[in-house]
């Protein structure tokens, strides 16, 4: 795999980010590959989410919904088509670890589309042929 472009940095997000947040999303949205955000949900979520800067260019974003001591998740992870396969994804996915460790998170899921990738990162069932996430969607 090609290594990180030189130019990326990995950081925090900022309030001046929420309007480049949700523009950088509003796509992956439309094609139905992340749940939509509003403004009001991105300030939320602003201290745990992060975002790949190329020169002032926010090129990916993540964050890191925490829901209790024991469980967070890895959210709203994108990455420009043409900053993909570069690292930033997996960058993203460890600066949301890394706080989840801060926080003394016990565990970090992924929902996803992309189980590869959150593997190389990583990530797998907690107890295989065991447990398994179900859902309902009530709307």
């Amino acid at each position: 795999m090609p290594e990180t472009k030189p130019s990326i940095n990995v950081r925090p997000a900022r309030g001046a980010d929420i309007r480049a947040l949700a523009d950088l999303i509003a796509p992956f949205v439309e094609k139905r590959v992340l749940l939509p955000r509003t403004i009001d949900e991105l300030a939320l979520l602003l201290p745990n989410y992060f975002v790949a800067d190329d020169g002032g260019r926010i090129v990916g974003c993540a964050a890191l919904e925490i829901y209790s001591a024991k469980l967070a998740e890895v959210r709203s992870l994108v990455v420009l088509p043409e900053y993909q396969g570069h690292g930033v994804g997996k960058q993203l996915v460890a600066a949301c670890v890394d706080r989840a460790r801060e926080e003394e998170i016990l565990e970090v899921m992924a929902i996803t589309s992309s189980e590869d990738f959150f593997r190389s990162c990583g990530f797998d069932f907690t107890l295989p042929g065991e447990k398994k996430a179900l859902f309902l969607q009530t709307r």
